[in-house]
Parts: C-alpha cells; structure tokens; sequence
C-alpha cells in the first residue's frame, strides 16, 4: 500500500533530533513510506539546510522539501503539504520524534482490515533527552465510542502518530487556525461530521518533550483558545452545553497556574510511567 509522511520544520529545531527522526522513518522501518513531504516553515539554519540536503541526496524523489517563505506555524505548514501528498493516506511525523520500527507496518495492517475507519493514531511513550528513557506513557481511547466521549474532555489522539484519508480531511477544511489546538480541532470536526475514528492499543512512537512544554500551555492566550474550543464543542453539538461552560472554565483555570504546578497535575494525573 502506498502512503505519504508528513512533516513540518522550523528553525528552532535540533539538526540531530531531526536526523534521528528521518533514521525511524527511513533507516530503521521494516515498511518504508511511498513519500515523505517535509514542509520548511520558513528559513531554516545552515545546520537544518545542510542536514536536509543530506537526506535529500539519500532519498533523491522519495523526499520531497517544499519551502515556505516566512513561519506561518504548525496547522498553515501541513495544509501546504497536504497539498503534495499523492496518495490516499497520510501518516503524520513530528520532526524530533522517534517511531518504533514496525510503526507504519502496524498502521497499513490496521487500514487494510478497518476500511471503514478513516481517522486513527497509536500510544506514545514520552521522553526529555535520551530515547532509552521514554517511559512515561501518553495513552488514549481505542474503540470509536470511547474516543467519541473522551474527545468531549480532551484530545483523544497523538497527532504525530496519526493516519488519516486524505480526501476526508482535505473535504472538512483540514487544518484551522486554532492556537495550540489545530489537531484537536480537527479532530473534532471528523468526530462530528460521523466519520469512523479509533486508535491502536501499541505504541508506536517515542515523543520528545521539552522541559517548556508546561509553560506553552497557560496564560491568557491559551484561555481564548479554550474559547475558541468550547464555541467548536457547541456548534458540533459533541458536548452538553452546561458541561461544556463547566469543562472550560475547569480547563481555564488550569491555564492560570504556575508552570511548576501545572507539569505535575500533566505528570501526576494525565500520564502514566511505565516500566520496560
């Protein structure tokens, strides 16, 4: 089965994590993808251009770079890549994760025996520096029903081991502008408009976390996107009303809290460790 990769970068990206990246998808993949369209998300260091150069040598037509003039973030880069993703399905990549080897075997098994599914994604094990230390487990619903209801609380996909049908995603407006929240948006929109969606129970990427993460998450910008998030939950009809106004006021607050406090309540209560 052919399929696309899909991928974005930015300057503040690590020329190593990158090439770490391209090594899962690529060097060590017992299925390798028909095409990868990696989008640069405006000028990139002469680190990231040379190491980009490298691959493009290596992969001659597999890698296709498309070069945006200016940053336009995350949800703009991929909707112009999905621009030249050929094929039916496409896998998203986050450039500094790792994918397991038989990620895209266990994906393309999957498609082939859930044709009604158009939307679906794995487990991911996060970690900071070393990937031999991921071990902190981001897990999400697996069956239709249970996504359906976790959704209404919160993000019930990985996005950056998501799969999905090209023309289903390119049909409800793909990516939106949304502050931190262009997948989950997304998501949503699938969600409601009926379409089949599920997760496997694996996991199938290893997810660098940076020590900043927690702090991108709060303040006042990210409570107009909570907004922006229960006016989405409202026009779907996903959610009851008053548990939606609860739910965001509820998620509003977390916003206000200091960094420190806010990654324990993620740590504490949102992930899980494991033991290898």
């Amino acid at each position: 089965m052919n399929f696309s990769v899909l991928s974005s970068i930015y300057y503040k990206e690590s020329p190593a994590h990158f090439n770490a990246c391209m090594e899962s998808i690529w060097d060590a993949q017992t299925l390798r993808p028909t095409e990868i369209i990696l989008i640069e998300d405006g000028p990139l260091t002469p680190e990231l251009d040379e190491v980009i150069e490298q691959w493009q040598n290596k992969l001659v037509d597999t890698l296709c770079v498309k070069k945006l003039e200016k940053n336009v973030g995350l949800g703009k880069a991929l909707n112009e890549g999905l621009k030249h993703c050929t094929n039916e399905w496409v896998f998203r990549m986050d450039t500094d994760d790792i994918c397991t080897p038989d990620r895209f075997s266990k994906q393309v098994a999957f498609i082939k025996e859930n044709p009604d599914v158009v939307l679906f994604g794995g487990q991911i094990l996060e970690f900071n520096q070393d990937v031999s230390d991921a071990h902190v487990l981001k897990a999400v619903p697996e069956n239709h029903n249970e996504i359906k209801a976790f959704a209404q609380n919160r993000c019930p996909f990985n996005h950056m081991t998501v799969a999905y049908r090209h023309d289903v995603i390119t049909l409800l407006g793909a990516y939106q502008h949304h502050l931190f929240m262009e997948d989950y948006n997304l998501w949503l929109r699938v969600i409601g408009a009926g379409y089949k969606v599920a997760n496997l129970p694996d996991v199938i990427l290893f997810a660098r976390v940076g020590n900043g993460m927690h702090a991108r998450r709060k303040g006042l910008e990210y409570i107009k996107s909570e907004k922006q998030l229960l006016n989405l939950k409202k026009e779907l009809k996903i959610q009851n009303p008053i548990h939606a106004n609860i739910l965001f006021l509820i998620r509003s607050t977390f916003r206000l809290m200091p960094s420190s406090l806010l990654g324990k309540i993620y740590n504490t209560f949102l992930r899980k460790k494991v033991h290898k």
